[in-house]
């Protein structure tokens, strides 16, 4: 049966390279950004039937109508890769950022990865192929962490923690989080090291990882790595 994968934030940058990806290996991939032409101009590019869709990540109503069109339309749901994210605070110290940004990095970045999961919940349980990834952050680790971008920092190290709960609460699927390097898109500039190929690569990999496959891990290059 041909698997069904939905990839936030998928209509430019790594997740437009993920839903490419996923498509191409023959996967149904919806399609999604916060602007439905973008959605669909993004669909269209990738072809093989893949669908768009509007989400905001940052709402739950959208959250909410996205879940109830695949269940109307699709009644399956294998894969979410979890990849929306927003970078406001960039450069700057944690005493000087505004808690309108924290909070909206928050939402995108953390609220909106767990009510996204939670609302699709019902349908991974039912697949026999559930996958999860969230897209994380090198940023994110505690081990390691900087004073980078405090926000953002902080909302993928809660990220993290979020994918080892899931992985705990859905048995049945393999949850991991990735940090996927830093890469040449809007948000990582022109001077980042790595192509949209390179930066999606762990994604895939994780996306279709066996039955047998780790579950509540953090990875790097398809390597396992520290918090």
């Amino acid at each position: 049966m041909q698997r069904v994968a939905l990839v936030t934030g998928s209509s430019r940058g790594i997740g437009f390279e993920v839903a490419r990806q996923l498509a191409a290996r023959g996967d149904r991939v919806i399609v999604t950004s916060r602007r439905r032409e973008s959605a669909e101009k993004a669909a269209k590019r990738i072809g093989h039937d893949s669908i768009p869709h509007e989400l905001d990540v940052s709402r739950e109503d959208s959250i909410d109508a996205l879940g109830s069109f695949i269940e109307r339309e699709l009644r399956q749901l294998d894969v979410l890769v979890n990849n929306a994210a927003i970078l406001l605070d960039e450069g700057r110290p944690l005493s000087s950022v505004p808690a309108s940004d924290f909070e909206a990095t928050f939402r995108a970045n953390v609220f909106g990865p767990f009510l996204v999961t939670k609302r699709l919940a019902p349908l991974l349980r039912k697949s026999a192929q559930a996958r999860v990834v969230n897209v994380s952050s090198g940023a994110g680790q505690l081990s390691s962490m900087t004073s980078y971008a405090p926000s953002y920092s902080a909302s993928k190290a809660a990220l993290n923690a979020i994918t080892i709960l899931f992985a705990s609460d859905l048995r049945n699927a393999r949850v991991n989080c990735v940090d996927p390097g830093w890469v040449r898109t809007d948000m990582g500039g022109s001077s980042a090291p790595r192509s949209v190929e390179e930066g999606a690569d762990g994604i895939v990999w994780l996306a279709t990882l066996p039955g047998n496959g780790p579950t509540g891990g953090f990875f790097h290059d398809r390597k396992r790595i520290a918090w």
